[in-house]
């Protein structure tokens, strides 16, 4: 396993998780926050792995700090020329969601705000899901339960969603333009993009791509084979880089 060769660090995305805050997050900020925890860690160059938003982040860290970047690993990122349905109009209302944010976080510095967020047990919600993904019958309420906006309201302040939304659908640099390597684990469920058109934007000489059968949730629904592409590629890409 990685962590017996590696050091680890699993970061909370400023305004999320145990990072919880109702002042401004955003892409600029995250990329900082990365390079910050690096530095404190001693760390010179990492693997860089995200899911959904934190691949949209992955990537921007490496155009932004290419120095602290060894590679990436994206699962299900989002570019905005793959979206289909209703998702492109979601990303081209970005301005909305900007404009909406800033007044939120205004009213929060006066002190309007929840008072309290409910608690979100991961290892609690990861079980829940395999076993309604694995019933036909549970499987689409669950799905429909799970992607919805109130779902995710329910743990994150309104601020820090409203900007996620900015920040999903900013623009995000091609892997092919990076000089780094690159892992894309893309769940053959997802149907926010066009397959082929994902693979399109994903192409690139130091691109690998992996499809992962599952709907957006690789890591809860297909776990160990996420682990496992993540572990066979890493140590690849480490003995290429020790050969002559």
């Amino acid at each position: 396993m990685l962590a017996r060769r590696h050091t680890l660090l699993r970061v909370d995305l400023r305004g999320h998780g145990e990072a919880v805050t109702r002042r401004r997050t955003g892409t600029d900020l995250w990329c900082h926050d990365l390079a910050e925890v690096l530095r404190a860690e001693g760390g010179e160059a990492a693997v860089v792995v995200g899911h959904s938003l934190g691949a949209q982040v992955a990537l921007h860290f490496a155009a932004r700090v290419p120095a602290c970047v060894r590679g990436l690993v994206l699962i299900d990122p989002v570019f905005r020329p793959a979206l289909h349905g209703r998702w492109p109009l979601i990303a081209a209302a970005s301005p909305l969601f900007g404009a909406a944010a800033a007044c939120a976080r205004a009213l929060n510095a006066t002190g309007l705000h929840r008072r309290r967020l409910a608690p979100l047990d991961l290892r609690a919600l990861d079980r829940a899901a395999r076993e309604a993904l694995a019933s036909p019958q549970a499987e689409q309420a669950f799905i429909a339960q799970y992607s919805s906006m109130w779902a995710d309201l329910r743990h994150v302040p309104l601020a820090v969603y409203l900007q996620d939304l900015v920040e999903m659908f900013r623009p995000a640099p091609a892997p092919r333009e990076l000089a780094v390597p690159v892992l894309a684990l893309l769940s053959t469920g997802a149907t926010f993009a066009n397959a082929d058109a994902m693979r399109a934007a994903l192409a690139g000489p130091r691109v690998t791509l992996q499809a992962i059968e599952c709907h957006h949730w690789p890591l809860t629904e297909r776990p160990v084979e996420v682990r496992q592409a993540v572990e066979r590629w890493v140590e690849a890409q480490l003995e290429a880089q020790v050969k002559p």
